[in-house]
Parts: structure tokens; C-alpha cells; sequence
């Protein structure tokens, strides 16, 4: 009966340990001490089995027999034989693996345990991060970019030397369990260049997304927070992307983040999958309030953007290779308010041209993925327009395309490798250019990024430039990438950047028509 016993326990830990997390270090050496001692179980079921049993006798009393039995002869250690004598057990030495055994399973079951129901269960914690060089060109600069604090948001400059972190807490198991998400990023987020207030300044804050996703179904999904743009191929973190830096419609083209609420839908057993989301116009985490002027009193009057913004994705599953998708944005938008000498507001839009402060805002966009084995292929099309966001106070109208080619490859010493290829291509010239991502400085330029008119059609201009058309954009960047292990990427970025306006301000005080980036980056993700 004892066999069995002992049998039985062994049998009846092991769903424990099948439950308890893989990853588990203490878990892992529990399992390993429950092998060993199941082992000297079987090499004891072995040994009364191969010892004859004494007439009446059967159970422990055989075992006892077989352990005051004469001990067999010694074996040469030459013999082959040698080593293969079976052990002896005595009825203490069952008696404390039985409690051994016992021991551990009630450690298991508290592991188990608090794996899913404890604060822990369900907590996970990811990310990377990716100092990185860059030369530039036209500013004649080379340095390190990591964790310095630059709140301005650049195409050289932007997600990448920074440190990613992804906090999520399933609450409970299954398709039903709710879930909240937080990712961190202290110097290169929404929160530390973007998300703004409502008098329309940054805080400085760490914080790049928040969503709590509450399953209402088995196909429809309840979701809160701060979340990213739907729109576009291309994701902001840096060891999801193959190339350094981001394409230009990802940068000027397609919208950010928002705050509000939406629902999200996955047909049952269709290939279609909905977004939907209403929220605060983008980048604010507050209602904008803006300063039209001051009463009699001197009292400043204000005014509200009370319109939201209602944003939308669709994908298709083609195959399980190819995904085909497209998102469509509109509301209103807050216009930058120019003011005089004295601080007394003179207008809106970037040169302070408007009379209204708001603008309608339109974007629309459709993307595709191609992914097979070591090949990937995206396209995008951007399209967008807001009324009295462009230089000259009109209606800014902007539209591309960005393409990538990615191949992974091995290589004799180096190992495994990839290469990309990418070509982008925006307009932006209605207008004197402006409008969504693209901003514009009061004289109608954006001389880091190479947008808006250029200084030659400013000073022949009869009227202050309002002729003047913006700048069209594009650029090739070439990548290679090195995957020496499964945590870290290291990235070899040539860019060439050019318009058809000379708006890129070089470090003599010039500008010219190009600029070219030559960057290297290294990923550690965890």
C-alpha cells in the first residue's frame, strides 16, 4: 500500500507543477526535486520487485524483509555489472520521502497559487533601449542620442535613443479577463514632446500611452485611456521597426495620440477587424482653451474647442501573409495663436493670418503588410486637410506615399543580418504648406524638418510670401540590421533627405535644397 501511496503523490504533484508559471526559477528546482525523488521510487518498486517474497508477506513487510535481507556480494568494478545492484530502503527512509514529497507539493500549490490570484499574476513588464548615433549633415552635428531631454520632435530626433517600458496587468485567465496597459517613455513619449494641456503646453510628463481594455464580448472589446494613432503601417517602438528612423509620413502625415474611449470588433470567425474611437482632438489631454482677447475689464475671454474627434481603423486578413488596413480621422483642431509685442492676440495659424482659431480636420489613410518568412513589404497613402491651418491662413492640404522592402539573410561570421529600403514621398506645397504634423514658424518655415517656403520666394514676395507655395518632400533611407542574439539589434541607417524648396537650414546660416543622416543604433530588448 505504501507503493502506492508514494506512487500517488507523485502522480498528484505533477498537474500542480504543469500549472504553476514555466518561467518560475523556484517552481523549475520544485520540479526538479519531485523527478529525483519519483526516481528513488521507481528503483524501489524495482527492488521489491526482484527480491523474492517470504511466505505471508506482502506491502511493507516485503519491503522490510528485502532491507534486512543479506546484502549481495560486492561487484568488481571491472564487471559489467558493475553499478547496477538495486538500493535498499528502509520504512524511515519511505517515511520521509513520503513527507519530502508532501512538502514540496504544498509549495507548488502556493506558487500556483499566487501566480493566479496574487498581485503578481498576470503582471508583465517589457521593453528596450536604444542609444543611438546620428550625424547631420546640414547642422554639422554627431553626437549620442540617449535620454537627453530635447522636447522638440524632429525626423532626426525623434523615438529612438531613449529607454521603452510596457507595464500590463491581465486581471484573471481566458478571452474575457480585463487588462490595463501603460508604456513609458521619459524623453522621446507623447508625454514629453506632444501631449498638451489646455492652454496647449507639454508637461514634461513620462507617460506615452494608458488603455484599459474591458472585454464586453467574445468579439467586441470596450477600451479607455490614452492610445496611439490608427493610422499608418509603422509603429513607434524601435525594435519593432526595420529601420532607425521613421518614415515621413509616420513623422508629418498621420495623427498622434488620443484620450477618450472606443470599442473595438473582430467579427467571429470573419477576417475583419474595426477600431473605433472618440476623444479629445489630438495631442490634448484637456479641451484646449483659447484667448480671443480681454473684456472692458481687462479680463482675458476665452473660447473652447467643444467638437471631439471621432477616428476609425479597418483591417482585412487576406491571407496569413498579407493584411490590408486603412483609417479615417476627423474633427476639429486648435491653431497656434500669434500674438504682438505686448502679448495681445493678433491672429491664428502660423503666421497669425486666420481669424478663427479652430480648424476642421480630415485625414484619411490606407496601408498594407506583407509578411513571409524573412520578406516584408509595406505600402501607405496618405491624405489629409485642415481648414486654416496653412501658411497664408488658407486651407493646409497634404498627401503622400511611403514604401519599405525588408529581407532577412544569413551571413558567414557575421551571422544573421537584414536590409531595408525605404522611400517616402509628401506634399505639402497648397498654401505655403502647413497643417496636420507639419509645423510652420511665423515666417513659414520648418527649417530642421525642410517644410514650408523657402527664403528666396519670402524676400521677392510683394506680399509678405502669401503666394508662396511649401515645400514637397522626400527621402530614401538605406538599413542594415545585425540580430547577434535574440535581445539585441543593431541598426546601420544611411538617409538622404530633399525638397523641392532650399528650407533646410545648414550651419552656416544657408539653407539648401538636401541633407543627408548617417546613424547607427543598438536595441536591448527585455
Amino acid at each position: 500500500m505504501q507503493k502506492k501511496l508514494i506512487c500517488m503523490l507523485v502522480a498528484a504533484s505533477m498537474p500542480g507543477i504543469a500549472l504553476a508559471d514555466s518561467t518560475s526559477a523556484e517552481i523549475k528546482a520544485l520540479q526538479a526535486e519531485l523527478k529525483a525523488l519519483q526516481k528513488e521510487v521507481k528503483a524501489l518498486k524495482a527492488e521489491v520487485a526482484s527480491k523474492p517474497a517470504v511466505a505471508g508477506t506482502s506491502g511493507t513487510a516485503a519491503v522490510a524483509t528485502a532491507a534486512t535481507a543479506a546484502p549481495a556480494a560486492p561487484v568488481d568494478i571491472s564487471s559489467p555489472d558493475y553499478g547496477k545492484a538495486t538500493a535498499t530502503l528502509t520504512n524511515d527512509d519511505l517515511t520521509s520521502m513520503k513527507q519530502q514529497i508532501a512538502n514540496q507539493q504544498l509549495k507548488v500549490d502556493s506558487l500556483t497559487d499566487a501566480a493566479n490570484t496574487g498581485p503578481i499574476a498576470g503582471l508583465s513588464v517589457t521593453g528596450y533601449i536604444d542609444p543611438t548615433y546620428v550625424y547631420n549633415r546640414a547642422q554639422s552635428s554627431s553626437s549620442f542620442l540617449f535620454a537627453n531631454h530635447e522636447s522638440s520632435y524632429n525626423y532626426f530626433n525623434s523615438t529612438f535613443g531613449d529607454l521603452y517600458l510596457d507595464i500590463k496587468k491581465t486581471f484573471g485567465v481566458g478571452p474575457m479577463a480585463p487588462s490595463a496597459e501603460i508604456t513609458l517613455m521619459p524623453n522621446r513619449g507623447n508625454g514629453i514632446t506632444l501631449l498638451q494641456n489646455e492652454h496647449g503646453s507639454t508637461g514634461l510628463d513620462i507617460l506615452n500611452t494608458a488603455v484599459v481594455n474591458v472585454p464586453l464580448s467574445g468579439t467586441t472589446t470596450f477600451v479607455a485611456g490614452l492610445i496611439p494613432s490608427f493610422g499608418g503601417y509603422e509603429v513607434q517602438q524601435s525594435n519593432q521597426m526595420q529601420t532607425l528612423t521613421h518614415n515621413l509620413l509616420y513623422d508629418f502625415s498621420d495623427p498622434g495620440s488620443y484620450v477618450g474611449i472606443g470599442l473595438n470588433y473582430t467579427g467571429d470567425g470573419s477576417n475583419w477587424a474595426w477600431k473605433f474611437f472618440l476623444g479629445n482632438e489630438q495631442y490634448r489631454t484637456y479641451g484646449s482653451v483659447t484667448q480671443n482677447g480681454t473684456n472692458a475689464f481687462g479680463d482675458p475671454v476665452t473660447s473652447s474647442n467643444k467638437i471631439p474627434t471621432f477616428t476609425a481603423r479597418t483591417d482585412y486578413t487576406w491571407s496569413s501573409a498579407l493584411d490590408i488596413g486603412g483609417s479615417f480621422n476627423i474633427g476639429r483642431q486648435t491653431l497656434a495663436t500669434a500674438t504682438n509685442s505686448s502679448g495681445q492676440t493678433v491672429g491664428f495659424g502660423p503666421a497669425g493670418l486666420s481669424s478663427t482659431a479652430y480648424g476642421t480636420f480630415f485625414f484619411g489613410e490606407a496601408d498594407m503588410t506583407y509578411t513571409l518568412a524573412d520578406v516584408i513589404y509595406n505600402a501607405e497613402v496618405d491624405y489629409g486637410q485642415q481648414q486654416h491651418a496653412a501658411f497664408n491662413g488658407g486651407e493646409a492640404q497634404w498627401y503622400g506615399v511611403s514604401l519599405l522592402a525588408h529581407r532577412k539573410f544569413n551571413v558567414p561570421v557575421l551571422g544573421r543580418m537584414g536590409a531595408t529600403l525605404r522611400y517616402d514621398y509628401l506634399v505639402d506645397s497648397k498654401n505655403g504648406g502647413g497643417g496636420g504634423g507639419i509645423a510652420l514658424n511665423s515666417q513659414g518655415r520648418d527649417p530642421y524638418n525642410g517644410f514650408g517656403v523657402s527664403t528666396d520666394c519670402i524676400q521677392n514676395s510683394t506680399d509678405g510670401g502669401i503666394e508662396c507655395k511649401g515645400a514637397n518632400r522626400q527621402d530614401v533611407a538605406l538599413d542594415l540590421l545585425f540580430y547577434p542574439t535574440q535581445q539585441i539589434t543593431v541598426k546601420v541607417e544611411y538617409r538622404h533627405d530633399w525638397a523641392n524648396n532650399a528650407v533646410f537650414l545648414r550651419n552656416d546660416g544657408s539653407y539648401a535644397k538636401s541633407n543627408d543622416l548617417l546613424a547607427t543604433q543598438f536595441i536591448y530588448s527585455f
